[in-house]
Parts: C-alpha cells; sequence; structure tokens
C-alpha cells in the first residue's frame, strides 16, 4: 500500500474539502434559487419539489452501492470519476430548457456526487494515520458539509445577483478541472479488492424504495391527493426495503453490513446526522422561500440573511473534532443536537423579528450542527474495519442525503399541507382551487385580480404561509431535541452498564 508523502496530506485534504464543497453546496443552492427558475421554467409545484430533492434523493439511494464500489475498484478512481460527470451534469444543469430536462440533470449530478462523496471521508479515513490528525481532518470534512450546506443559499444569492439561476451549476466547472488535475497529480492510488463483488440489485433496490417512499409523501400532501396512488407506492418502497434487507442477509460480501447498526455509538451517529440534515435542510428550505416570496428580499440578501449558520457551523466543525478525544463523541452528539434544537425553537419565536434578534438562534443552529456532525463522522468511521471505510463511509452519507431528502420531502409536505389548510380565501373572489397548493399559484391567481380583492389575496397567502413556516420550525426543533434526549440516554445506559461490567469483573478477581 501506498503511503501518502506527509507534505501531501493537507493538500489532498483541500483537494477533498473542494469537492465536498461542490456537492453538499448544491443540495441547498436551489433553496434561493428557486422563486426565478419556477418563472423561467413555468415548472409547476410538484415539479419544483422534484427539482429541489431529485439530487439528494437519487444521491442517496446510489451511495450504499457506490460506496462499496469504492472499496473495490480504489476510491480514488470512484473519486476521479464522479468528479468528471459530475462537471459534465453542472453544464447541463446550467442550460436545461425545461423542468424535466433540470430534474434529469440533477439526477445526473446525484450519480457522481454519489461516486464522490464516500470516496472523500475514506480517502481521509486511509491517508490520516496519526488519530489526532485524523480527527482533525474528520472535522474540517464536517465542517466543510454542515457549512457548505448552509452556505448554498448565500452562494446561491451572490450568483444570482449578477447573472441568470443557470450559473449556481456553471460556476461547478471551473472547480471541477481544477481539482481533477490536481487529483490526479497528489492523490496516491491504492489498489482496491478486485476479487470484491459489487451488487448492483441491491443498489438498485435502495433506490426504487427512496424515491417510492418520497413520491407517497410528496402525494398525501397534495390538495388533490390520491390515496391509492400513496398507498401503492408506499408499498413499493417498503417492499423494495424488506427485498434489499433480506438479500443483505444472504450475502457474504454486502452493500450494507446491518450488523454494525448494533454498535449503539454507529446507530447514534448515523440518526445523529440525518436529523441535523433533515432540520438544516427543512429549515432553509422554508426560510429562503419566505425571505424572498414575503418579504421581497431578493436572493443575495436571503443568503445574507442566513449567514450566521454557515459561518458557525465552519468555525464549530474543526474545534469539535480537536475535542472530541476528550470530550467523548457521544457527549457531542447529543449535546449538538440539543443545541440545534434550542436554535430552532429561539428562531421559531423570532422568525418575525429584526435580523438582530434572529442571529442567537442562528449561531446556536450552525454551531451544533457542526458539532454533531463532526461527532458523528468520528464515530460511524471509527466503528468499522478499514477494508470497509468505503461501507462506513457510504452509509454516513447515506444518512446526511436521506436526512436531506426527507427533510425537503416531509417538512415540504408539510408546508404544503399546512399552508393549504391555513389559507382563508376571501369572500366572493372567484379563484381557482389551485391557490391552495402553494404560494406561487396564490401570488398569480392575485396578479389577474382587481386591486382590492388581490390585496386581500396576497394577505391571506401569506398569513397562512407564515402559519405554515412555524409550523415546520417547530416540527424540526422538537425532532432534534427528542433526538438528543434519546441519544443522551442511550449513552448514559451504555456508561451505568460499562460500570456494572467492571465491577462485576473487579468482584471476580
Amino acid at each position: 500500500m501506498t503511503t501518502t508523502p506527509t507534505r501531501n496530506r493537507w493538500l489532498v485534504l483541500a483537494i477533498l474539502s473542494s469537492a465536498l464543497l461542490l456537492i453538499t453546496i448544491d443540495v441547498t443552492v436551489l433553496c434561493v434559487a428557486l422563486p426565478r427558475l419556477t418563472a423561467a421554467l413555468s415548472a409547476s409545484a410538484s415539479q419544483k419539489l422534484w427539482i429541489v430533492n431529485a439530487y439528494p434523493l437519487v444521491m442517496a439511494g446510489l451511495l450504499p452501492g457506490l460506496g462499496t464500489l469504492g472499496d473495490r475498484l480504489g476510491h480514488k478512481r470512484l473519486f476521479l470519476t464522479g468528479l468528471a460527470v459530475f462537471g459534465v451534469a453542472s453544464l447541463l444543469a446550467a442550460f436545461a430548457p425545461s423542468p424535466a430536462m433540470l430534474i434529469a440533470a440533477r439526477v445526473l449530478l446525484a450519480v457522481g456526487a454519489a461516486a464522490m462523496m464516500p470516496a472523500t471521508l475514506s480517502i481521509i479515513r486511509l491517508t490520516f494515520e496519526d488519530e489526532g490528525e485524523r480527527s482533525f481532518a474528520i472535522g474540517v470534512w464536517a465542517a466543510v458539509a454542515s457549512g457548505g450546506a448552509a452556505l448554498g443559499p448565500v452562494f446561491g444569492g451572490l450568483i444570482l445577483e449578477h447573472f441568470w439561476w443557470g450559473a449556481v451549476f456553471l460556476i461547478n466547472v471551473p472547480v471541477v478541472v481544477l481539482a481533477l488535475g490536481l487529483a490526479a497529480w497528489l492523490m496516491p492510488s491504492r489498489p482496491g479488492q478486485a476479487a470484491r463483488p459489487w451488487d448492483l440489485v441491491g443498489s438498485v433496490q435502495v433506490l426504487i424504495g427512496l424515491v417510492a417512499l418520497a413520491y407517497a409523501v410528496k402525494e398525501v400532501a397534495k390538495r388533490d391527493a390520491s390515496l391509492s396512488h400513496a398507498a401503492l407506492t408506499l408499498a413499493i418502497g417498503l417492499a423494495a426495503f424488506v427485498l434489499f434487507k433480506r438479500r443483505q442477509d444472504h450475502l457474504t460480501h454486502k452493500l450494507i453490513d446491518f450488523s454494525l447498526f448494533r454498535d449503539h455509538g454507529f446507530s447514534a451517529g448515523v440518526t445523529a446526522a440525518l436529523v441535523s440534515m433533515l432540520s438544516l435542510i427543512g429549515f432553509e428550505l422554508v426560510l429562503s422561500l419566505r425571505l424572498q416570496v414575503v418579504l421581497g428580499l431578493m436572493p443575495l440578501e436571503a443568503g445574507l440573511f442566513i449567514l450566521p449558520i454557515p459561518l458557525a457551523a465552519l468555525v464549530t466543525g474543526p474545534i469539535a473534532g480537536a475535542l472530541a478525544p476528550r470530550l467523548g463523541a457521544m457527549n457531542l452528539l447529543w449535546g449538538g443536537l440539543f443545541l440545534a434544537g434550542v436554535g430552532l425553537a429561539l428562531s421559531g419565536l423570532s422568525y418575525d423579528a429584526p435580523l438582530l434578534w434572529q442571529i442567537p438562534g442562528f449561531a446556536l443552529l450552525g454551531s451544533g450542527l457542526g458539532a454533531t456532525m463532526t461527532a458523528a463522522s468520528g464515530v460511524i468511521m471509527a466503528s468499522a474495519p478499514a477494508d470497509r471505510a468505503g461501507m462506513a463511509a457510504s452509509i454516513e452519507e447515506v444518512s446526511f442525503e436521506l436526512g436531506g431528502a426527507i427533510g425537503i420531502a416531509i417538512l415540504g409536505s408539510v408546508l404544503t399541507a399546512v399552508y393549504g389548510a391555513s389559507l382563508a380565501v376571501p369572500a366572493g373572489s372567484s379563484v381557482p382551487l389551485t391557490i391552495l397548493d402553494s404560494l406561487d399559484e396564490a401570488l398569480a391567481a392575485a396578479a389577474t385580480l382587481p386591486e382590492a380583492e388581490a390585496d386581500a389575496l396576497r394577505e391571506a397567502a401569506f398569513a397562512a404561509f407564515d402559519q405554515a413556516v412555524i409550523a415546520v420550525i417547530a416540527l424540526a426543533a422538537a425532532l432534534t431535541l427528542a433526538t438528543a434526549l434519546a441519544i443522551w440516554i442511550v449513552g448514559r445506559r451504555g456508561r451505568m452498564r460499562a460500570r456494572s461490567l467492571q465491577g462485576y469483573y473487579v468482584g471476580k478477581i
């Protein structure tokens, strides 16, 4: 095995971090671009959700298969391939002429990202042999992951201030080209396990399960929902996951070794990663929409409004990585989630206050997420043997991306459902029922009405949307705090069990 030269390992980390930044920014960059591209492409409410959700959802479905494929082919080879695919997909997305083409390009982006993302963490695991340096490197990785996702709206707003919506994808291309050249030159090649089989069938089963479940959630939240369609797709999704689990139980070389979840720390890390991304992306989605559509801020203004979240995450991630050996990963997990939950609660209470009063909530949310993601990464990677680094990395990143996809699917659907239920149509208004589907539909209908009726409809729609935003934030805060409490209880029981076993063996001696 080739050892990474000491002088190169930090450059390798910089290359990996730049690629990871592109991946995570693309999860949330459309939060601020959505109103503008919706108008440009005439996208429906359903198409808007799929434009946002196709990327994290497909990525989550492909990560288990592509993570273990990296163990077989070598992580550098898969990283370079994924980076090239990501660059091509960025070009296609930038110039997509229709919602369908943009969704297809986002799917291809997810393929490239799913190839790269497990490789980034696996290469860090194999490159940094010193435990202290590895903890710090994982802290940087986690800070980029959480900070990049939170930075997406800021980045998107800055681009949209001067260019058309497609530029949020086009800017990826020069970074991809530079990273490809540097990675091919500096990153050491390590042979994979060529004899290790790859389970394509299992990877497809996971993808079908995730897409079907997301479709079922979105269908239920629609105004004219078809419960039969929702039930059918729900059954398909559950069946796909059952078949996947049965298949994995009988394979020697598994995509996901479920025995890893018997480790309480591993399970806690996966759960914390999922919940933290669910809360972050769901919160950013609804807040960015409110800032632009209700308050009328420009995309850049909306992005800068929530800048304290990524700044806090970027600062806290490396600090948490350095403190992890001393404080303990489980303490960082529940403590970070608790801070994030408190930050969400404060944001919900002050959502209509001036920015100065909202900064403490944003800072607590970002700090908590930075610490949580760092601790989750460390726990998950430390729980797996080196020959399954790709599998462990893919499970962790499935948690991140699945959390993002669930956040968009469930919290976005809650937003739609509460908005539709709360909207009181002004008496005497002859407006289509489509105004119950989204705020965009209501504003479009208002533009066709006389001034007095239009003002009344807009006021009612804004009030309903605010109620929906509060409901989403409250749900995210409750889920985050409940998860923090659960992880604290699990960690406390583990410590008590360890002390009792130690006393037992001491008594025997």
